[in-house]
């Protein structure tokens, strides 16, 4: 080994190993001493965590609104299927503007009909 080769500066080793590929060296493994180029690449690094952060925010509002919907489906069509009409199980989306009219019948009738089993009154 020659000593030409163990003086050599090991970044510089590095930046024409990189440089022989066709390739520039990154700017993460090139260190700097520059305070104002370091200020630069946190406040680069601090906009991409942003940006990641409110993807992150809108994926997540996205699998809620995605969950609330199927819960009110899953709604639906246990209201659909407790109704027991053939004209409820047929299809209960068929037409959104009657849903609350379907319901308040379904309620009406609910409380109209007597108890299945009424006491019977004695007479004296």
């Amino acid at each position: 080994m020659s000593t030409e080769a163990q003086g050599q500066d090991p970044l510089e080793f590095l930046k024409g190993m990189w440089g022989s590929m066709g390739f520039a060296v990154p700017g993460m493994v090139t260190p700097t001493l520059d305070v104002n180029e370091l200020d630069k690449r946190i406040a680069d690094m601090k906009a991409v965590e942003g940006w990641l952060r409110m993807n992150l925010n809108m994926l997540q509002m996205s699998i809620q609104g995605l969950e609330m919907q199927r819960a009110t489906l899953a709604a639906m069509q246990a209201i659909s299927q407790s109704a027991g009409s053939a004209e409820a199980n047929a299809n209960p989306f068929a037409n959104p503007a009657l849903w609350p009219w379907n319901m308040m019948q379904q309620a009406g009738a609910a409380q109209t009909e007597p108890p299945a089993e009424a006491p019977e009154k004695k007479a004296k």
